[in-house]
């Protein structure tokens, strides 16, 4: 079994099999502005504080003061570390004249004197471009790769730019003698910023996941696919209050990504991308239903195709509320048919006839309110809807109802899964707040289109007692 140096990157180490292969070379390619310098330090810096490890990063692209001072912006304190002895900044910018066999010594001598186990060159590009000639540069990589690498033991990390446009990685030479090749993406997904790495190949390493989400929000972070966390302890949900003009999310970063909330008398459009499990999208939409119930606030659900009442009434129950309570406050509007469970939450309706039904669904809300003195939240599955009354009638009465929610004060959140385009242009033009969420390389994302929000990574967080999304934005 290969022994592992931890990657120091929150996220990376599980699609790895716990980090790099020790005495490896590992390429870190990308354009300028991935995050391929932000990254090694991490290596270096988490090496260091974390593992014991001495590190040494030997930099062609910048002086060592700019160095420390921008590290410092990720919680990286480069300069304690110095002082310390166990890292060592070698700034080569006055260096780059001298021999190829001059600059060798003092990386060799400088990783010797150390003990150092880590090495960061930054930036193989910028090394080769000052030593001009390809022998020369033959010739430092396989010093490099034989030498420190396996000789000394030294994880070395090297730092390629891809020119945009560009074919391949760097001038060729470093891509076919490292063991491992990461590479960082700056791309846009529906018109924003989304950062993506891939691990193209890493020697004696079953790679499960080849593609990964990352931010660089504080630090250097990487985003493994989904993962659903059991609740050790339940508890009850903890409402969030509400503003004069907000009602909260019941989440506190959503509440942050959408500006303090939903704005009272708001219609909101959920838009739910294929590939998305029903859970998923319940993670981001269940605070809201809790937050109103914790408060003694009603809730109406229309559930989308395929979630049963059962469903419905499992979700309200992890956050915590009592039968009493969920048969006070939750009416789960159903088609009636032959052996429909009769219970206080579940409000049966024909099904057939629009307008009656949606008169009997007023006249719940009024009776809800009248009990509560409060507003009432509706949830709505846009589906569900269709498969009743049609496309035509359906959409009418959602324009005609989310003036209605205006009028009432209260708040209305409509569930539109794939399949109907049209009809998310028509919704999304009467809703207030627009939100959508959507998959890429199996993490889970949610962005607002109404107000305009960057992507954000929604993880599920279970610390408290019951399931939370918690929300990371990509920067």
């Amino acid at each position: 079994m290969l022994e592992r140096s931890p990657s120091g990157i929150e996220g990376l180490d599980s699609l790895v099999e716990g980090g790099f292969p020790k005495k490896n070379l590992i390429l870190v390619a990308g354009n300028p502005g991935t995050g391929k310098t932000i990254f090694s330090a991490h290596f270096l810096y988490r090496g260091a504080v974390d593992y014991g490890e001495k590190g040494i990063y030997v930099s062609f692209v910048e002086d060592k003061e700019s160095f420390i001072r921008y590290m410092h912006r990720f919680n990286m304190d480069f300069e304690a570390l110095e002082r310390e002895g166990k890292v060592k900044i070698l700034s080569m910018l006055t260096m780059k004249e001298r021999a190829v066999s001059a600059l060798l010594e003092t990386i060799i001598d400088t990783i010797g004197s150390l003990k150092a186990k880590r090495l960061v060159i930054d930036s193989f590009s910028a090394l080769a471009q000052a030593i001009g000639k390809e022998i020369d540069v033959r010739v430092f990589t396989d010093v490099v790769l034989r030498n420190i690498v396996r000789n000394m033991g030294c994880t070395t990390l090297i730092i390629t730019e891809v020119p945009y446009g560009a074919d391949r990685l760097g001038m060729g030479i470093e891509e076919f003698m490292a063991d491992a090749v990461i590479v960082l993406r700056r791309s846009r997904l529906d018109e924003r910023l989304i950062r993506e790495l891939e691990i193209l190949k890493m020697r004696g390493t079953s790679l499960l996941e080849q593609w990964a989400i990352f931010t660089l929000k504080d630090e250097f972070k990487v985003f493994p696919p989904f993962k659903v966390k059991p609740v050790e302890k339940p508890r009850r949900f903890k409402p969030r209050s509400d503003t004069p003009e907000f009602f909260s999310t019941g989440s506190p970063d959503l509440d942050r990504m959408l500006g303090g909330g939903y704005p009272r008398g708001s219609p909101v459009l959920l838009e739910i991308d294929e590939h998305v499990s029903t859970l998923q999208y319940h993670l981001i939409l269940n605070p809201t239903p809790w937050n109103f119930m914790s408060q003694g606030r009603a809730v109406m659900v229309i559930p989308s195709t395929g979630v049963d009442p059962n469903i419905t009434v499992q979700r309200a129950k992890e956050g915590g509320f009592s039968e009493e309570e969920l048969n006070r406050l939750l009416k789960i509007c159903v088609k009636e048919y032959p052996r429909i469970e009769r219970k206080p939450c579940i409000a049966p309706f024909r099904g057939k006839e629009l307008k009656e039904d949606y008169e009997s669904y007023l006249e719940l809300e009024r009776s809800l309110m009248e009990k509560t003195g409060q507003p009432v939240l509706r949830i709505t599955g846009v589906d569900t809807l269709i498969d009743y009354y049609g496309k035509g009638e359906s959409l009418a009465i959602l324009k005609m109802d989310a003036t209605k929610i205006r009028e009432a004060k209260g708040l209305g959140i409509v569930l539109l899964k794939p399949g109907y385009p049209s009809i998310s242009k028509i919704l999304g033009s009467v809703a207030e707040v627009h939100l959508k969420v959507t998959r890429e390389h199996g993490s889970l994302l949610v962005y607002g289109i109404k107000p305009r929000t960057g992507l954000h990574i929604v993880e599920m967080d279970t610390s408290n007692g019951y399931p939370m999304p918690k929300l990371t934005p990509i920067i």
